[in-house]
């Protein structure tokens, strides 16, 4: 199932992504499972092909637009005072705040505290692939939040 969404996507953390959600779907709804429709692997690999159907979707809609490091160093330090960095704090912690709870707790262990994936994922008792997850979804929830909140990155 791996190998069908990593060839599909041609992205190994969005094929994780995809496999993961797979187990929880089908987890979710076991009770609609039917076995004399058909087997449990095309079952799952139904819901699969749809996952990868939707996740395509998304990013053609909204392609992920990485802004690098060094961009984010300026806008996070700013170069304006006490006020432009009081503001800018202000509209992180704001977006932020909007974002889930895993969301955010991955971005602000791993990317403000910088802390190595393996601990923050040992802590929260979830996959380190899990984390890295969190952190690429969580970052592209932020960029649409800080687009609704005006912020030119």
């Amino acid at each position: 199932m791996f190998r069908f969404a990593r060839r599909q996507l041609g992205d190994t953390g969005a094929a994780e992504d995809v496999v993961q959600e797979v187990f929880l779907r089908a987890w979710r709804s076991a009770d609609t499972f039917d076995a004399g429709r058909g087997s449990l692997r095309a079952w799952l690999f139904a819901i699969a092909r749809n996952l990868v159907v939707d996740h395509t979707r998304r990013r053609a809609v909204r392609p992920v637009q990485p802004v690098d490091a060094e961009r984010l160093a300026v806008l996070a330090g700013g170069d304006g005072g006490f006020d432009e960095a009081t503001m800018t704090a202000w509209t992180v912690e704001e977006a932020l705040r909007r974002l889930s709870e895993e969301h955010r707790v991955a971005l602000v262990e791993t990317y403000l505290r910088g802390r190595p994936y393996g601990e923050v994922s040992a802590e929260l008792g979830v996959p380190v692939g899990t984390v890295r997850s969190r952190v690429f979804y969580g970052l592209k929830a932020l960029r649409l939040v800080l687009d609704e909140m005006g912020v030119q990155l």
